[in-house]
């Protein structure tokens, strides 16, 4: 049985999502949160499996809301939204720790539609069984910086740096960003899954917010050192040589379009020794493939390690292939990028 806490201050939302609950036995609503206060308490008291939730509280919008679960009452949290209210909210709530935003049931003739009923469900029921990672309260002082300075310095600096992310991905990679200064001497090139729709508010949040420039990359714009660049919704994210971006429709690899695989195989191809990739958080094994044509290329490899991942399937495929030179923490993750990128440690 999952047990499902609602937090929405809107009766129609709230009758659909419980109409849909009623409908699936092995789904238990334990109860409605109609505000911030109350969605935090209710989360505490009541431990859900899993918390879903509307993008705004009454005149407020659910953001702190999410951020102070993950902070208090650690759950998975899925956001519900209607189409027409997609907007920078869902971004950032998705940056604060949600882990997805779906689309509510939608009536039909006064009936829920029954496909997007079950897809609704069994999302949130996936979901559910997602483990989640406490967030902690941001203090101030430091630059966060964390090297795991165990290697003598060796090898060229890295030209290049290729992420790739999924379930947990948006709070994790501003995590790392947060870290990188605007004077990072590479670029970075993202692959971040996620519904469509979202990645233009997701890269607009990133900019306002880290010190490196965030945008969606467009084909046959130059890389420029410092710069991070996310792959479109449905397109394929690589390099043209090693002063071009190129964005493509090219087909997805191993089922994912962008792919992980994608960006780490193109980067490896133009930089060699020089690529450096970084998997993080994410259902799945995306990213595995490309990482052996960057290792046999020579390039280097980070993994986000288990305790820190929401979901440890990306990491865990490639680490099991034998494919990363670290496994780290998240926190550790940007000083150690800057650390390679500087030319101051090197691989394994």
């Amino acid at each position: 049985m999952v047990r499902i806490l609602l937090a929405t201050s809107r009766v129609d939302l709230q009758e659909l999502v419980e109409r849909a609950v009623r409908s699936d036995a092995s789904a238990e609503l334990l109860g409605v949160a109609r505000s911030f206060a109350e969605a935090v308490t209710m989360a505490r008291q009541l431990s859900p499996d899993i918390v879903t939730m509307e993008l705004r509280l009454g005149e407020h919008d659910s953001v702190e809301a999410v951020r102070e679960i993950m902070v208090s009452a650690p759950a998975p949290i899925v956001m519900v939204s209607r189409v027409e209210e997609l907007g920078s909210v869902a971004a950032r709530a998705l940056d604060a720790g949600a882990l997805a935003v779906i689309p509510a049931p939608p009536p039909v003739d006064g009936r829920l539609e029954k496909a997007a009923t079950e897809k609704f469900l069994s999302t949130i029921k996936a979901m559910a069984h997602v483990k989640v990672v406490r967030q902690w309260r941001k203090k101030s002082g430091g630059d966060g910086r964390n090297d795991q300075g165990d290697l003598a310095a060796a090898h060229a600096p890295i030209g290049i740096v290729g992420i790739a992310a999924s379930t947990g991905g948006p709070a994790a990679i501003r995590s790392i960003l947060m870290n990188v200064s605007s004077k990072f001497p590479a670029p970075i090139l993202i692959v971040q899954h996620m519904s469509s729709g979202f990645i233009d508010r997701v890269a607009a949040s990133l900019d306002a917010t880290v010190p490196l420039n965030v945008k969606v990359a467009t084909d046959g714009e130059r890389l420029r050192a410092g710069m991070v660049y996310l792959a479109p919704d449905g397109r394929q994210l690589g390099v043209s040589g090693r002063s071009r971006i190129r964005v493509v429709n090219d087909a997805p690899v191993d089922g994912f379009k962008p792919s992980g695989s994608y960006l780490f195989g193109s980067i490896a191809r133009a930089f060699k020794g020089e690529a450096l990739a970084v998997i993080l958080t994410g259902m799945g094994n995306d990213g595995t493939e490309g990482l052996r044509a960057l290792r046999e290329a020579g390039g280097k490899a980070i993994a986000q390690d288990e305790e820190s991942s929401v979901v440890f399937g990306m990491p865990k495929s490639a680490i099991g292939a034998g494919l990363v030179d670290f496994v780290l923490p998240l926190e550790s993750i940007g000083g150690k990028i800057v650390a390679l990128a500087e030319g101051r440690e090197s691989g394994t």
